[in-house]
C-alpha cells in the first residue's frame, strides 16, 4: 500500500518551503499543499513503499500499510528515528506491542570507505569481481 499522510497530525514541516518527506522521497512524490499547509501523496499508485517518507517524518504524520510477512493484518507499524538508530513499533489488533531496534548506521556520517576498504582490479574481462580475493579473505579465486 502507499504511503498516506494523517492530516490531523501533519504540519507541513512547519510552513518551510520544502516538507521532510517532500525532499527525501526517491520518486517525488510527496508534495506540499501550500493553501493547507499539510503534506500528501500525489500519486500513490507510483509509491514504491520505500518507508523513507515515514522514516523521516518528524510528527509520525506518515503511515504505510505495513506488508503482511512483518506486520499482521490488522496491525499497525510506526517508526521512531534517532540519530544512531530507528524503533520499530507494530501495534497488533489485540493491542499488545512488538517494538524492534536496528542501527541506521555503523560509521560517522561520511567516513564511509569505498569498496569497503579493500583494493580494486580494472580487468573486466577476469573471473572476479573488483575487490576479490581480498574481499573473500582469500589469496586467490579457485577457476574452472
Amino acid at each position: 500500500m502507499p504511503s498516506y499522510v494523517l492530516v490531523d497530525k501533519c504540519d507541513g514541516c512547519k510552513a518551510l518551503d520544502k516538507t521532510a518527506c517532500q525532499h527525501i522521497c526517491p520518486n517525488d512524490l510527496m508534495v506540499l499543499d501550500k493553501a493547507k499547509m499539510k503534506a500528501y501523496n500525489r500519486e500513490p499508485e507510483m509509491c514504491w513503499e520505500c518507508y523513507n517518507c515515514v522514516k523521516i517524518c518528524p510528527t509520525q504524520a506518515v503511515e504505510v500499510r505495513g506488508y503482511a510477512d512483518f506486520v499482521p493484518l490488522g496491525a499497525t507499524v510506526t517508526p521512531m528515528r534517532s540519530t544512531d538508530s530507528i524503533l520499530w513499533t507494530v501495534k497488533f489488533r489485540n493491542g499488545s506491542l512488538k517494538r524492534f531496534k536496528f542501527p541506521i548506521r555503523t560509521t560517522q556520517e561520511g567516513k564511509a570507505e569505498p569498496n569497503g576498504g579493500f583494493a580494486t582490479h580494472d580487468d573486466l574481462n577476469g573471473p572476479t569481481l573488483s575487490t576479490e580475493p581480498a574481499a573473500l579473505g582469500l589469496d586467490k579465486v579457485a577457476t574452472l
